[in-house]
């Protein structure tokens, strides 16, 4: 049996990523975020549930412009997922803080995709998904959350 070419492992790998993530969104959807979307999920990892993030550090860590960020700041606000406060150390800084709402997605969306894990493992054995995390461990980089995708693909 012959090796496919070399250019199916990315794009089955992206395709398992996208067929994950759209799961990930229209059971988002169901459960009350029809307005989530990919890109806001990356924004609302980068905001976290700490103290907060001003536009320009949003904007680094999702790899886009400080205008980029802003624009994805205001339609996260319009959603109710974020909101802009003052820094309590410093007036003139302006911090983007997530909301109970924003909270809550992070929250589902953990849940949802400990779900989809499951069903993964179920349709393909636990051993074959462990094995397969541990592959994609050693082949990639160690921090797995990097948010700067939107940038590289180019996005912005």
């Amino acid at each position: 049996m012959s090796s496919p070419p070399g250019f199916e492992l990315p794009l089955r790998l992206l395709l398992g990523f996208r067929v994950i993530i759209d799961e990930l969104h229209a059971e988002l959807a169901r459960r009350g975020h029809p307005g989530m979307k990919p890109m806001y999920g990356f924004a609302c990892q980068a905001i976290g549930r700490g103290g907060g993030v001003t536009a320009v550090e949003l904007g680094r860590a999702m790899g886009v412009s400080k205008q980029a960020a802003g624009k994805t700041i205001d339609q996260l606000e319009k959603l109710g997922y974020v909101e802009r406060a003052t820094d309590p150390a410093d007036a003139r800084r302006k911090i983007v803080q997530l909301t109970a709402r924003g909270v809550e997605s992070l929250t589902l969306s953990e849940q949802i995709f400990d779900q989809i894990r499951a069903r993964w493992a179920e349709t393909l054995g636990a051993d074959r998904v462990r094995a397969m995390e541990e592959d994609l461990r050693r082949m990639t980089p160690p921090d797995p959350f990097q948010l700067d995708m939107p940038r590289w693909f180019g996005t912005f």
